[in-house]
């Protein structure tokens, strides 16, 4: 992946290239529901309706269709209604593509946000499994994880929400759509389509190295050594991210601040020394 020749990769913070990326997971979705489920994937979906994608299908995360692209926190002129129930056809169409957290996941892909602990005694209660099973089994699923750590990305999941590629069973037609598309952390960009369908790794944003992501995942991460550098924005892209979608710079409170540039540089000095 590489940057535009017009990007200001100086100036660009690891919060945008994290757009970037979300943004490039509904690459070729054409007539989609995107469904975002954080701050900067939410940026990056709107990024891509206003740049590659304009037939995304953006909504305010309630019931009503957004006929142009606000800023987050922002309203705007509404050309649809889509309550619950129109949610759940559009799910079983396979016309979809949600990012969802997690608190959990392993390498296989298998999520969970419900709890932490044993399942008849769990130590910690979090949002339960919610759509995440029937997400993963109908239409593409992608996920954003914050902040890469190896609690977050371990050895097995406490509880199974998000279906995994371990648990398909060849022989039942429910999976036949199970499609973990992308994960994308603020270390990387990664897919399930390593050896035995692991995660793996396609690209480390600008400064990360694969031994930060190695140290930071609590299994063997396939690819590491050949994965690209995720892209930077373009000019046009920055002024998209700062001026038009995010002029709060909410993405900087969801990614710790780390300009990419120097990062780069402070990497390639730290290979140079060793």
């Amino acid at each position: 992946m590489t940057s535009p020749a017009n990007s200001t990769e100086s100036t660009v913070t690891r919060a945008e290239i994290c757009v970037i990326a979300c943004a490039e997971i509904f690459s070729g979705a054409g007539e989609t529901m995107a469904s975002p489920m954080a701050t900067t994937p939410l940026i990056g979906a709107r990024l891509a309706r206003l740049t590659s994608e304009p037939d995304l299908l953006i909504t305010d995360g309630e019931a009503l269709i957004f006929a142009d692209t606000p800023a987050v926190g922002a309203s705007g002129p509404i050309e649809g209604w889509m309550p619950f129930r129109k949610v759940f056809d559009v799910v079983a169409s396979g016309r979809r593509h949600v990012v969802m957290g997690a608190n959990q996941i392993d390498r296989y892909g298998n999520q969970n946000l419900s709890a932490f602990g044993p399942l008849q005694q769990p130590t910690r209660q979090m949002f339960g499994v919610r759509g995440a099973p029937g997400n993963t089994i109908n239409h593409p699923t992608s996920y954003w994880v914050a902040k890469h750590s190896a609690r977050v990305f371990g050895g097995v999941v406490d509880v199974v929400s998000g279906v995994g590629y371990d648990k398909v069973d060849p022989a039942n037609p429910a999976y036949r759509f199970l499609d973990i598309h992308r994960v994308v952390t603020n270390l990387g960009v990664f897919d399930f389509n390593g050896p035995g369908h692991t995660m793996r790794a396609l690209s480390l944003h600008p400064g990360v190295s694969a031994d930060e992501v190695a140290e930071n995942t609590g299994f063997e991460v396939a690819g590491l050594a050949e994965a690209g550098v995720t892209r930077t924005p373009s000019d046009e892209e920055l002024r998209l991210i700062r001026e038009v979608l995010d002029p709060k710079g909410l993405r900087e409170k969801e990614v710790k601040p780390v300009e990419a540039g120097d990062a780069a540089k402070r990497s390639s000095t730290e290979s140079a020394a060793k």
